[in-house]
């Protein structure tokens, strides 16, 4: 059996940086918000730590932890208290190498509004990224919110966490990020055929499944069925 091939701990913090200061610039973040971890073993993590800014972070500020919370190295700050949700979503699905959590505007607005994004209205998003469920809310830092977000780790490759923001994870922390701008694109796109011009060409069920099989056979099959009924509803 080939072992899986982990990025090293350069890498990982690296990648965490960059990320974090992109998701700053796009506005997915504001002030201390959002979290980023990546996997460089299978049960070791790099995670952003609490209280700092996605988009002035540095590598001393960053948690290396064991899946079971043991902190291996650290530059004296705890990880995020949402750190519990990426641990979570590790043991869910061990294919996950990395995970996003961000509070994107237009999907955030979505999860206030306990609205998933599942509608067959863009064939892009239903091909690279799949539908994104919306999770029941529980407090911010609790175990409730690893629960919440439990069921849906095998079977998609993001969520909304009810009145809270996106989650987004993949197998890598790259392809983690693209999820987390594509449930955000996604979002811009409901908001605005649903809500600002009022009318959306809906794909039928032979269109869907055509999508449905061009994502199984690029090697995607995570991301659920999109709902052909009438969008947006009147």
């Amino acid at each position: 059996m080939v072992s899986r091939l982990y990025p090293s701990d350069k890498e990982a913090r690296s990648m965490i940086l960059d990320i974090g200061r992109r998701m700053y610039q796009k506005n997915y973040v504001a002030a201390n918000d959002g979290n980023i971890s990546c996997k460089v073993a299978d049960d070791i993590i790099w995670a952003t730590p609490t209280g700092v800014s996605k988009g002035f972070m540095d590598e001393d500020s960053l948690v290396k932890m064991r899946l079971n919370g043991e902190i291996l190295e650290s530059g004296g700050i705890k990880p995020s208290s949402e750190v519990k949700m990426h641990i979570r979503i590790y043991k869910e699905n061990s294919e996950i190498g990395g995970v996003c959590h961000a509070h994107t505007p237009v999907a955030t607005a979505f999860a206030v509004a306990g609205i998933s994004l599942d509608k067959a209205i863009y064939p892009e998003a239903l091909v690279n990224l799949g539908t994104v469920p919306c999770a029941p809310y529980e407090v911010p830092g609790s175990e409730g919110v690893p629960n919440s977000i439990a069921p849906y780790c095998r079977d998609y490759n993001a969520a909304l966490l009810g009145n809270h923001g996106p989650v987004a994870w993949g197998k890598t922390l790259m392809e983690a990020f693209y999820c987390l701008e594509a449930v955000e694109h996604y979002a811009m796109i409901m908001l605005y055929t649903g809500y600002f011009i009022g009318k959306a060409n809906v794909l039928d069920d032979k269109q869907v499944e055509v999508l449905l099989d061009m994502r199984e056979k690029s090697g995607k099959p995570r991301g659920g069925k999109p709902s052909t009924s009438p969008w947006p509803i009147i």
